[in-house]
């Protein structure tokens, strides 16, 4: 069986610019990084997205046994096009630290990939590392202005910004900097953050325009004065050195699926410690270049889809018109409890007490009055038994369900998802609402997704949460979405808690305000925002050998 990177590298790529012609676009239109990548020139396309058709993909939480929600983002995208109807898949770009650690690539999979994959996951087009270097200059900036005098009276035990790097590092999570004397800065406590997790990355993602990423960037949030007071990275008049590094980042990324058809590729905050979605700009412009936008949210529907309606459609007056949650009947089965060795043999109770899992999360996509189609991701090991059962309890949730197979068959094995995705469309009309309303209490708000998206009882706040809430009122920083720092493996924060767990609090052990982005981080349970290599990271198998040939990505 060929490997990811090997089907990858024997894909027959056109020419990324004859890709733009058929989405009538000239050469004048990108700035090309060699043959198969470029930067799509905002200026000069339209944003004219009333034609198009924005479908969300989503999943069940995570599980070992694999979901494949990127891969059938591409294939559904790829089997659109073979159905005669323009499509773009509107993608996430992959951070460095899971393709070297544990989760591998974003670029999908099998027959369903996006390419160059090689260069998709490693540097792609340099977006992360202007992400890194725009964070890190205001970092140097601060501490640069606290070593000259500290002319604004910043508290240096009082500030709120991090480094950041693009790598799974944690030995960084907790550092001491300005050692050595006094020509190396002041002293003090510091700490890194993993590039995705970076108010920049999520500023990129959610802005409209070159100027309001200039103006989101100098409401960001840095530190306190002695007197409390916030300092934002405008009062050290750094935002217009930090748009400029991002001049050219700031462009969505136009690339090819396996078959060709158009991917439009920028930005990756993750989902469970970010907002998960990829940038408005890149979705806008997948939408007024096509029939139908694909597009997908990390991690589960109760992470990045929560995220993606009530925090980037909110911010850039999105109305999707379909959502697809995939799953797989092993994974079901394990969230049915079934043991990881024999999630291969059938098992009709652990699918149906996993089916649980799935089913909350159709109830609560439809709680956005969103249609829904399930996808289910085929093994061969899947049995008709299973199938027939799934079928029905999915029916019974008045939704329907479609196997597919796009990982082997590529956009053939998504012909009938695809027919089914049309058909709901043109069948229902989106009357997409937000959960809540941002205007709300914080705690309001979190009390809305605790009890309406996790299913639990309440949340219980930790005396620094319950500070951190009393100090965004009294800074008027409490009035925007909020976004939830949890895990992605269960409703809960527990990530032991699997399928559809009841009778449970959500504990809240802190708030980080991303004033710049628009939005307020709420951190539950061990979430980490500076992730660690495993014992035995991917990158172990990775390599380059003396032909050029890469091996080990996946």
């Amino acid at each position: 069986m060929k490997t990811d990177v090997q089907i990858a590298q024997e894909a027959e790529m056109k020419k990324l610019i004859d890709i733009a012609k058929e989405l009538n676009l000239t050469e004048d239109d990108l700035d090309l990084y060699g043959k198969y990548k470029a930067k799509l020139k905002l200026d000069n396309i339209s944003q004219n997205k009333e034609n198009s058709k924005l479908i969300l993909v989503t999943s069940i939480n995570p599980t070992p046994a694999g979901e494949g929600k990127t891969t059938v983002t591409i294939g559904l995208s790829m089997a659109l096009n073979k159905l005669g109807k323009k499509s773009i898949a509107a993608l996430r770009e992959p951070s460095l630290g899971p393709s070297f650690g544990i989760k591998g690539g974003a670029a999908g999979g099998g027959y369903s990939q996006v390419v160059p994959m090689e260069d998709i996951n490693m540097h792609f087009t340099g977006d992360f590392h202007a992400i890194t270097s725009a964070h890190n200059l205001i970092s140097a900036m601060l501490d640069n202005h606290i070593h000259h005098g500290n002319k604004l009276g910043i508290d240096t035990r009082n500030i709120v910004w991090k480094r950041v790097l693009d790598m799974n590092d944690r030995a960084l999570r907790n550092i001491v900097i300005g050692l050595g004397g006094k020509t190396n800065g002041v002293p003090r406590e510091d700490g890194f953050d993993i590039t995705v997790a970076s108010e920049i990355m999520a500023i990129l993602c959610l802005s409209n325009s070159l100027k309001d990423f200039k103006d989101r960037v100098a409401n960001i949030l840095i530190a306190y004065d002695y007197d409390k007071n916030p300092i934002y990275v405008r009062d050290i008049k750094a935002e217009g050195a930090v748009t400029l590094l991002m001049k050219d980042a700031i462009y969505p990324n136009l690339v090819q699926t396996l078959e060709n058809t158009p991917a439009i590729i920028h930005g990756g905050p993750f989902a469970n410690i970010a907002h998960g979605c990829n940038s408005i700009m890149a979705t806008k412009t997948a939408m007024s270049l096509s029939e139908y936008t694909v597009t997908e949210a990390g991690f589960g529907a109760d992470l990045g889809a929560e995220k993606f309606f009530n925090i980037k459609c909110r911010k850039g007056e999105l109305k999707p018109d379909c959502v697809v949650v995939v799953a797989t009947i092993r994974a079901l089965k394990h969230h049915g409890s079934c043991p990881k060795e024999k999630l291969n043999e059938e098992n009709l109770e652990a699918l149906e007490k996993g089916f649980e899992n799935l089913k909350r999360h159709i109830l609560n996509v439809k709680k956005f009055k969103l249609p829904v189609v399930v996808a289910i991701n085929r093994f061969t090991s899947d049995t008709d038994k299973e199938i027939e059962l799934l079928e029905k309890l999915v029916a019974n949730l008045d939704t329907k369900v479609v196997m597919c197979d796009v990982w082997a068959k590529g956009s053939l094995g998504g012909i009938d998802l695809a027919k089914e995705v049309i058909s709901t469309i043109d069948k229902n009309t989106s009357n997409f609402t937000p959960l809540y309303d941002e205007n709300l209490s914080i705690k309001e708000k979190i009390d809305i997704l605790v009890k309406e998206i996790y299913g639990g009882n309440k949340a219980v706040y930790s005396k620094k949460a319950e500070k951190k809430i009393l100090e965004l009122e009294r800074l008027n920083l409490d009035k925007m979405p909020i976004c939830m720092a949890k895990t992605q493996y269960s409703f809960s924060d527990d990530p032991s808690l699997i399928a559809a767990p009841v009778d449970f609090d959500i504990n809240i052990k802190d708030l980080r305000v991303s004033a710049g982005a628009g939005f307020i981080v709420i951190i539950t349970g061990n979430i980490m925002t500076m992730p660690g290599l495993p014992k035995v990271p991917a990158a172990n198998n990775i390599d380059i050998l003396d032909n050029g040939e890469i091996i080990g990505l996946f």
